[in-house]
C-alpha cells in the first residue's frame, strides 16, 4: 500500500484493494450458494434441511470471524505506522487464538446440535438432513478459522489478490465435492443435501494448505517468517485483541443471526414451501451483500492505514467514496434484480411453487440491500478507527429491539404474512445505518482534533 495524494488516485488504490476482497467473497459465499442451488436439485427436503444447518451455523461463523477480523485494522495501522517488526507476533497470537476457539466450537456443537434441533420440531426427513450436513461441516471448522487469520494477514497489508486466487481455485474444487458427494458420482456415497457440508469441509482444509503456502512463496509475506518462529502464547495480546475483536465478532452476529431467527420462526408459523422459497432470496441478498462487504472490508483497512499514519483528512475522504459507491452499485444491481427475479428464483429450484414465492421474496431483498449496504460500509470506516463499542450497541438496538420484534410482529398480526419480517429488517437495519452514521462523524472529528493536538505538542 502507499499513501495515495489525490482522489483520483484514491478511487484507484481503493479499487485495488477492494476488487479481490470482492473476487474473494463471491467465492466464498458462491459455495454456500452452491451448497443451497445443487440440494434443491436434488430435493425440497434437502434444500429446506442446508437451510435450516446453514442458518445455524452462519451466526456462529461469522461472529468468529469478526472476532478474528480485529488484526485487520491492527495490522493496518501497524503499516501506516511504519510498525512492521510487530506484524508478525500479531498473526501468530491470533492463530493460537483461533486454535483455542475452534476447539471450543467442535466441543459446544457435539452436545448442543441435537437438542436444538429437537426444539425446532422439524420434519423427521429434513431433521436427519440437517443434522448430517452440520456434522460434516463441523470436519472444517478449524482449517477455516485459521485460513480466516491467515487472510486478514495478507489483506490488511494491502495484498488482497493472494487470498483472491486462492479462492479462485477453491470454488470450483468444492463445486466438483459437491457434484461427488451429493449426488454420489465416481463411486462416493449419495448423501444427498447432507454431501455439501463434507465438501465444504474439505475445502477448507485445501484453502489452509493453499494459504499457510503463500506465506512461504511469496516474498512480501515470506519476510514475517510466520510458521517458522513460534512464540509463547501472549494473553496480554489475546486480550488486546479480543477486546477489538469481541465487539466486532457480537455485532456481525447479532446482524447474521436476524436471518437465522427469520428462518426459525418460518420453521414454526409457515410450511416448508416457504421456507425454501425465502431461503432462496437470502441466497441470492446474501451474493448481493458481497460488495458492500467488500467494500467496507477495503474500507477498514485504508482508513485503518491512513489513521495509523495521523492522515485524518485522507481517512475521511475513503470513508466517502466507499459508502457512495456501495450506495451506488447496489442501487444500479437492485434494478437489474426488480427485472430478472423470475430467471433468479428458477436457479434455485425446479418447484413453481417455491420459484414464485421467491419472487416475491426478492422483491424485498432489493429495499433490504440499499438498507443493508449503507450500514455495512459505514460501520467498515468505524472499524478502520478500531471504534467498535459503541457500533456494537447500535447495531444490537437496531437489529434485535427493533428488527426482529417489528418484523414477527408484521409476520404474525398483519397482512404480510411471512413478508413482514423482510420488512422489519429492512427498518432495524436503516436504523443501524443512521447510528453509524452519526458515530462516524463523530469519531472523525475527534481524530481530527487528536492528530492536530499531537502535531502542535511536536511542534513546540
Amino acid at each position: 500500500m502507499h499513501h495515495a495524494q489525490t482522489t483520483k488516485q484514491k478511487i484507484k488504490l481503493f479499487l485495488f484493494i477492494m476488487f479481490p476482497i470482492l473476487i474473494t467473497q463471491v467465492g466464498y459465499n458462491a459455495m454456500g450458494l452452491f451448497d443451497t442451488i445443487m440440494s434443491g436439485q436434488y430435493a425440497t427436503d434437502d434444500l429446506a434441511a442446508v437451510a435450516i444447518g446453514s442458518n445455524l451455523w452462519m451466526p456462529i461463523f461469522v461472529a468468529i470471524n469478526g472476532i478474528l477480523l480485529a488484526i485487520t485494522p491492527i495490522i493496518s495501522q501497524l503499516v501506516g505506522a511504519g510498525k512492521k517488526d510487530d506484524i508478525a507476533s500479531t498473526v501468530m497470537q491470533a492463530l493460537y487464538l483461533a486454535l483455542c476457539i475452534s476447539i471450543a466450537i467442535i466441543v459446544i456443537g457435539s452436545v448442543a446440535l441435537e437438542p436444538i434441533l429437537n426444539i425446532m420440531k422439524l420434519d423427521p426427513s429434513v431433521h436427519a438432513i440437517a443434522k448430517h450436513y452440520l456434522i460434516g461441516l463441523s470436519f472444517g471448522i478449524i482449517p477455516l478459522f485459521l485460513s480466516c487469520v491467515v487472510r486478514n494477514f495478507f489483506d490488511a497489508q494491502g495484498h488482497t489478490t493472494i487470498t483472491m486466487f486462492i479462492v479462485l481455485i477453491a470454488v470450483p474444487f468444492n463445486i466438483l465435492l459437491n457434484w461427488m458427494l451429493i449426488y454420489g458420482k465416481f463411486g462416493f456415497p449419495e448423501l444427498g443435501g447432507a454431501g455439501s457440508g463434507y465438501a465444504t469441509a474439505a475445502t477448507y482444509w485445501f484453502i489452509l494448505v493453499l494459504s499457510v503456502l503463500m506465506t512461504f512463496v511469496i516474498k512480501p509475506m515470506r519476510v514475517h517468517s510466520l510458521f517458522r518462529n513460534w512464540p509463547k502464547v501472549s494473553l496480554k495480546t489475546w486480550k488486546t485483541q479480543l477486546s477489538i475483536g469481541i465487539p466486532i465478532g457480537l455485532s456481525v452476529f447479532f446482524e447474521a443471526s436476524i436471518f437465522s431467527m427469520v428462518t426459525l420462526f418460518m420453521g414454526s408459523m409457515f410450511e416448508k414451501t416457504t421456507v425454501a422459497a425465502h431461503q432462496a432470496a437470502a441466497s441470492w441478498s446474501g451474493m448481493m451483500f458481497m460488495i458492500p462487504l467488500s467494500i467496507s472490508m477495503a474500507l477498514t483497512i485504508l482508513v485503518g492505514y491512513e489513521a495509523g499514519a495521523g492522515r485524518a483528512a485522507h481517512a475521511k475522504i475513503y470513508s466517502r467514496i466507499g459508502v457512495l459507491s456501495a450506495l451506488t452499485v447496489i442501487g444500479t444491481l437492485a434494478i437489474i434484480l426488480f427485472f430478472n427475479r423470475d430467471i433468479v428464483a428458477s436457479w434455485f429450484t425446479k418447484e413453481n411453487e417455491v420459484a414464485l414465492l421467491a419472487q416475491q421474496f426478492l422483491i424485498f431483498v432489493i429495499f433490504f440491500q440499499l438498507s443493508d449496504s449503507a450500514q455495512a460500509t459505514l460501520q467498515g470506516a468505524l472499524r478502520g478507527y478500531k471504534d467498535v463499542t459503541i457500533p456494537f450497541i447500535i447495531a444490537l438496538t437496531s437489529y434485535w429491539f427493533i428488527g426482529i420484534p417489528l418484523g414477527y410482529s408484521l409476520a404474525a398480526y398483519t397482512f404480510l404474512g411471512p413478508y413482514g419480517f423482510w420488512v422489519g429488517i429492512i427498518a432495524g437495519l436503516s436504523c443501524a445505518a443512521i447510528g453509524f452514521l452519526i458515530r462516524l462523524r463523530y469519531i472523525q472529528r475527534i481524530n481530527s482534533i487528536k492528530i492536530k493536538n499531537t502535531k502542535n505538542a511536536a511542534a513546540i
